[in-house]
């Protein structure tokens, strides 16, 4: 398909229009000319830095305003443009939920599976499309993935850790490179015996509940990209679980969501669930049980 380059460029003088009347720091020069062969360098307006600058013109305490955007990524403070959106929120509405599918439909960089020398193993789910209309399946390894796992994984360890690309592969990318290596270096340091890490593909969370009775696990640990929304594509979430059987309950599960750069950092993230998974040995219990 044809891009109409005269448009494209008419978008990117609305936006730098947009963001120099919101205050952001924008060259004062024209911008650079669409150019299908090349990409445009200009101000990502999906960034936390972007959005955290208010649209409302003369806003009645600006200093409070500026102060609740700080602390949530809610659309707040976006004014109007009559009775339409401004230009800048309704272009970084459609970038977020461009994020938001991509996230979803994309599968986790090879690269960091590689520098993390995690093996893969695939559910039940032949695609995308069956894992997202089939949930049942990405809760059960293929029989090739349960072979894997039995073949390669350390058996009986205190903890086994497991990463899998859940309903956001950009979570996984943005976030697993920084937690896993500070998890297991923490679990190491506390003297506990750690499984063989792997990655699941087109896994669900109660995966974990299998491939904890197949490695004989006294605690899992699964890392799953969550659901993206419109605030973030990026959100990661651990689920623990202590002697994990399948068809268990719910309620057994512990679960850290919310790894993210605007949420929990990996650096806390790492170090809270090295806490977590040793008071879970202690206890003998995770979900429920573990707050009784």
């Amino acid at each position: 398909m044809a891009v109409d380059e005269k448009l494209v460029n008419d978008i990117v003088r609305a936006v730098i229009e947009q963001l120099k009347l919101a205050g952001v720091s924008v060259k004062d020069t024209e911008p650079e000319v669409f150019d299908t062969e090349s990409s445009m360098l200009m101000t990502d307006i999906t960034s936390r830095e972007c959005k955290s600058v208010p649209l409302l013109k003369n806003p009645k305490d600006p200093e409070a305003l500026k102060r609740m955007m700080r602390l949530t990524t809610a659309r707040i403070g976006v004014g109007s443009a009559g009775a339409r959106l401004k230009t800048q929120t309704l272009l970084t509405l459609r970038a977020d939920h461009a994020l938001a599918r991509d996230a979803v439909i994309m599968d986790v960089d090879q690269k960091v599976l590689e520098n993390l020398n995690l093996f893969t193993v695939q559910t039940c789910c032949k695609d995308k499309n069956e894992y997202l209309t089939r949930p049942d399946l990405g809760r059960k390894l293929s029989i090739e993935g349960a072979a894997a796992v039995r073949e390669r994984c350390v058996k009986r360890p205190d903890v086994q850790l497991i990463v899998a690309d859940g309903l956001s592969s950009t979570a996984i990318n943005a976030n697993i490179m920084n937690v896993l290596p500070m998890l297991n270096d923490g679990l190491t340091a506390a003297g506990l015996k750690i499984g063989t890490p792997f990655f699941v593909r087109f896994g669900r969370v109660a995966v974990e509940d299998q491939i904890a009775e197949l490695v004989g696990a006294k605690v899992v640990c699964i890392f799953v990209g969550e659901r993206p929304g419109l605030g973030s594509a990026e959100s990661m979430s651990a689920y623990l679980v202590y002697n994990a059987r399948v068809g268990m309950p719910e309620a057994r599960r512990t679960v850290v969501s919310n790894i993210h750069k605007d949420g929990i950092t990996a650096v806390e993230a790492g170090a809270y669930l090295t806490d977590l998974i040793q008071k879970i040995l202690s206890a003998k219990a995770s979900g429920v049980e573990l707050q009784n």
